[in-house]
């Protein structure tokens, strides 16, 4: 294989002869002695773990843990080792952390201040959305975010402007184009894509298996493209939850609003598209959301293309009408949906599982349905529409009366489960308000949880 060049700490490295799945986490702390960058959960959710990753498209602030050593190739990578000065200045976000009493055990410090980094290098300023993927559990986050709100102000440190390595050769396990992946993928039809390795990453941290086939996708660059079609948008399987969820913000805010909410900023800065789909995770959030906005899927096994409607794609719990060999390049959003509102019910708001993502689209003309598309997760083994509630409401006038007469319908389309997150009777009533609330936002009532003051 070829060898894998980064910058570390402004500092050209390369790495021979490991192992694809060794993780960025794992070779800091025991291959090169940086133990600053902490492993907590092991999974993406605490941040401790927290790096700063810069190139081409940008810096993010990415989970070590579960990234792993060949998606670093021509990158450049900070860790809180290489956040001070050449003369060992302290970063401004380590002087405010400091100043506001932002640390108490220390544990979660670095991936807190790597993640404030990132954000102040960037300009954000939503701290409680930059640090929702960072835990502690000793300090509080009061005196943190007021560490952020400080540093924000501050000059970003010019030491930390790093370009991307210039590396010698192509990336290792990653095909630079989807012509080579489709011509790779046709020959080793039982290999695992790995896009953000934001779920196969704990594949390896948390069940411990061997991955003996693998490519990285994240060198097909043109699997990483939004594109404006007739009719809407083709977004490239490729493209992060955090490039989408900006894209979305004007034409579709709703989406938009429900990404915010997709696992945290570290996550969205590595998940893709394309990988909450073609995992076919009953819980995923974007698939309900896309199905009840008619999105249309796009698949490719060698030179044959297909495509079809997204609801299509998802058969049954852990199947998907995907052959081997096969896999997904785009998915096309329509430019125009009708009324868009999407829920997700949570233990957290942050960060959090679905217990139950609800997403409506409802075309109402002369006070009377016209057309319903309602989508659900966490309802069913797979994404799956509320035909029996949307046949309910069609033709009929839109009004609360309609709205409860439709209710009942949702025990024909659902069959729910009850797990840790939720009683299955408790997901089917919050089906039915999910409804309930659709229908009085839609006529001018406060509905969200935060818009709630004292």
């Amino acid at each position: 294989m070829n060898d894998i060049a980064f910058l570390l700490n402004g500092t050209p490295v390369t790495v021979s002869g490991d192992s694809p799945t060794r993780t960025l986490l794992d070779w800091l702390r025991e291959g090169c002695g940086l133990t600053g960058t902490k492993e907590g959960c092991n999974e993406g959710d605490c941040g401790a773990c927290t790096v700063m990753v810069t190139d081409e498209q940008g810096t993010r602030a990415l989970n070590s843990c579960i990234l792993f050593l060949p998606q670093l190739h021509g990158k450049a990578v900070r860790t809180v080792e290489g956040l001070t000065g050449p003369k060992g200045e302290l970063h401004p976000v380590q002087a405010a952390m400091v100043e506001h009493h932002g640390s108490q055990c220390g544990f979660c410090t670095p991936g807190f201040v790597m993640s404030m980094a990132v954000a102040q290098k960037n300009g954000a300023t939503d701290h409680d959305d930059q640090l929702a993927g960072n835990l502690c559990r000793c300090t509080g986050y009061a005196p943190i975010i007021r560490a952020a709100e400080a540093a924000a102000k501050a000059p970003v440190p010019r030491w930390i402007d790093d370009a991307p390595e210039r590396a010698g050769g192509p990336a290792p396990y990653a095909p630079a184009s989807s012509d080579e992946l489709a011509a790779w993928y046709a020959t080793h039809p039982d290999a695992v894509l790995v896009a953000g390795a934001t779920d196969v990453g704990l594949w390896v941290t948390k069940q411990l298996r061997e991955l003996p086939e693998i490519a990285f996708l994240h060198a097909c660059r043109d699997l990483q493209e939004i594109e404006k079609v007739d009719g809407g948008w083709r977004v490239g399987a490729g493209v992060t939850i955090a490039t989408l969820r900006r894209a979305m913000e004007d034409p579709h805010p709703a989406l938009a609003e429900l990404l915010r909410r997709f696992a945290s900023e570290q996550v969205r800065g590595a998940a893709t598209i394309g990988g909450n789909i073609a995992n076919g995770s009953p819980i995923g959030d974007a698939p309900p959301a896309l199905i009840a906005m008619g999105a249309v899927l796009h698949l490719r096994m060698g030179h044959v293309r297909r495509k079809m409607a997204l609801e299509d794609f998802f058969l049954d719990y852990g199947k998907q009408d995907r052959a081997k060999g096969e896999f997904v390049t785009a998915v096309t959003i329509p430019e125009t949906v009708p009324a868009l509102a999407c829920y997700k019910l949570s233990k957290r708001f942050d960060q959090d599982i679905s217990a139950v993502c609800g997403c409506f689209s409802i075309a109402v003309e002369d006070g009377k349905v016209t057309r319903a598309r309602i989508a659900f997760g966490g309802m069913a083994g797979i994404p799956k529409r509320a035909t029996a509630v949307e046949a309910a409401l069609t033709g009929r006038d839109w009004t609360s009366a309609t709205v409860e007469a439709a209710l009942p319908a949702f025990a024909t389309d659902f069959t729910p489960m009850t797990d840790m997150r939720a009683s299955a009777s408790y997901r089917l009533e919050a089906a039915q308000n999910m409804l309930r609330r659709y229908f009085h936002e839609r006529e001018g009532s406060p509905v969200s949880v935060l818009e709630v003051t004292s």
